[in-house]
C-alpha cells in the first residue's frame, strides 16, 4: 500500500515563505523511517533534519514541496482566510502525488473538516485523513515535516545571504527577527518584501516608525 504524508513549515512566521511538503512511501518502508529516527522535525537538530531529508528522498516513490511566498500569502489573505490558504496549499500538494491513503497534519481546529476540504479541492480519489499533531503520531507525516522544515530553513539562510544580514528564524517571538524588521523600517520607511505585511507584528512595527 502506498502512503502519503503531508505537513507544513512556516505557517506562522512574519518573514519568509511557507512550505508544504508531501511524500509517498510503500507501507513497509515505514520501518526504515522509524529506524533512522524520523520524528517530528521540531524535535530534531538542523543537522539531523538535513541528514534525514537526504535519506527520506532515497525511499520516497514521489515527493513534492510547495513554496508559498510572503507576498502571495498577503495577496491571498485579501480574499480568503488563513485556513482556506492552508486547504489550498495542501490540496495543491496532494494533487501532484499518487497514493492509496493520505495522512495530513491538520491545519484547522476541526481535523475531519480539514481533510474533507483538502480531498475535495484536490479532486483526489485517495482516502484522506487529518489529525492534530500527526507529525508526532505518524512517521510518514514526520518525514514530510522534515522535508518542509529543511526547505524553510534553506530558504531563510538564502534570504540572509541575499540581504547580507541576520534575520533569525522569521518568527514573531524571535528578537533577532524583530530587530531586523525595526531596523529595516527605520532605514527604508517600509517593510521588506520578504515580510508578511498583513501580519499584526509587521503592521505594529511599521506603525511605530511611520
Amino acid at each position: 500500500m502506498l502512503l502519503l504524508g503531508a505537513d507544513e513549515a512556516g505557517k506562522g512566521p512574519v518573514i519568509g515563505s511557507m512550505f508544504v511538503a508531501g511524500l509517498v512511501v510503500e507501507e513497509d518502508r515505514l520501518f526504515d523511517l522509524a529506524g533512522w529516527g524520523v520524528r517530528d522535525s521540531k524535535l530534531l537538530s538542523a543537522a539531523k533534519r538535513e541528514s534525514l531529508a537526504r535519506k527520506i528522498s532515497t525511499i520516497a516513490s514521489e515527493q513534492y514541496i510547495l513554496e508559498v511566498g510572503a507576498q502571495v500569502i498577503d495577496e491571498l489573505r485579501t480574499v480568503m482566510t488563513m485556513n482556506e490558504i492552508m486547504v489550498r496549499s495542501f490540496s495543491q500538494v496532494i494533487s501532484k502525488l499518487h497514493a492509496d491513503r493520505a495522512m495530513l497534519d491538520a491545519a484547522d481546529v476541526d481535523a475531519k473538516r480539514f481533510a474533507e476540504r483538502v480531498r475535495s479541492a484536490s479532486k483526489t480519489e485517495m482516502v484522506v485523513r487529518a489529525e492534530h499533531k500527526a507529525d508526532q503520531r505518524h512517521t510518514v507525516v514526520s518525514a514530510a515535516s522534515i522535508l518542509a522544515k529543511v526547505s524553510r530553513d534553506a530558504s531563510m539562510r538564502e534570504l540572509e545571504r541575499a540581504m547580507n544580514c541576520k534575520i533569525g528564524s522569521g518568527y514573531p517571538h524571535d528578537q533577532l527577527t524583530l530587530d531586523f524588521l525595526s531596523r529595516w523600517v527605520s532605514e527604508n520607511h517600509d517593510l521588506p518584501n520578504c515580510a508578511r505585511h498583513s501580519w499584526a507584528t509587521a503592521q505594529r512595527i511599521k506603525a511605530s516608525f511611520i
